[in-house]
């Protein structure tokens, strides 16, 4: 048998718009860069670089600032309108709305050549060029970088915290919005029959982000697809790396977020 969801359970999410998907990317890569930087390493640095460079490559891509922009004016729009509704709790709100509003004005202070120092960077273009190798960035290939991975710790992060600092606000912003995005619905107990749960969207519903709750110590995951209008989620069994995973047939209760 599964286990009760109402336990501890694992969260697994589908994004449903290209935004959203390029919002979990560059959250997930940024929560991923922050704990490198902690490591007081040289491996710990040089994993920052790496990530560093990722998030770079998501954010030339596109105009993803406007994406951010977009989306916390949205935001901001859903949440004044609950200024005004009885019952709510307004400190909390006047604080989420505070948070927004800062986030958006740092967005728009970065202005839009925010990655120019990072592009034209020498230490960081040569580190991107010769990543593309395996092994690429070793010591004989990039002595330069080598010699700076020897610095002190302190000196490292100094460094770090320049680049990181040119992408900052529009990654916390990023991740605020998909920290609300998350928030703003009420998960819902459902039953996969025989590991298959379907489900048709209303024409009113705006999804973007499907969030699947189920229990920890299961030998399950799910598969979800879809899209905007309709998804289909499939749990899979796993048993080893050594096999491939494949549909269960036992009825699965999991929790259902359709944000």
């Amino acid at each position: 048998m599964v286990a009760d969801v109402a336990t501890s359970q694992s969260s697994y999410e589908q994004p449903l718009s290209e935004r959203m998907r390029t919002f979990l990317r560059l959250e997930f890569l940024y929560q991923q860069m922050l704990y490198n930087n902690d490591q007081e390493t040289d491996w710990g640095t040089r994993a920052t670089i790496s990530t560093l460079l990722e998030i770079l490559a998501i954010l030339a891509r596109g105009d993803i600032r406007s994406e951010v922009h977009k989306e916390l004016d949205f935001q901001l729009a859903t949440l004044q309108r609950y200024q005004a509704m009885p019952g709510v709790d307004s400190s909390r709100l006047d604080r989420l709305v505070q948070n927004l509003a800062e986030n958006k004005q740092q967005v728009s202070a970065i202005g839009t050549g925010f990655l120019q120092s990072l592009k034209d960077s020498d230490f960081l273009n040569a580190i991107k060029h010769r990543s593309a190798i395996p092994g690429g960035t070793c010591e004989f290939d990039l002595p330069e970088y080598s010699h700076w991975l020897r610095q002190p710790i302190e000196r490292r992060q100094r460094d770090l915290q320049v680049w990181v600092n040119d992408i900052r606000p529009l990654c916390d912003a990023a991740t605020e919005v998909l920290w609300l995005i998350r928030e703003s619905a009420e998960p819902c107990d459902k039953l996969a029959i025989h590991g298959m749960y379907q489900h048709n969207m209303q024409k009113d519903v705006n999804c973007r982000l499907l969030r699947v709750g189920l229990a920890d110590g299961c030998n399950l995951f799910p598969e979800i697809s879809g899209s905007q209008h309709r998804f289909t989620v499939r749990f899979l069994e796993w048993t080893s790396i050594g096999s491939r995973a494949v549909q269960t047939g036992k009825d699965v209760p999991f929790e259902l977020s359709i944000c």
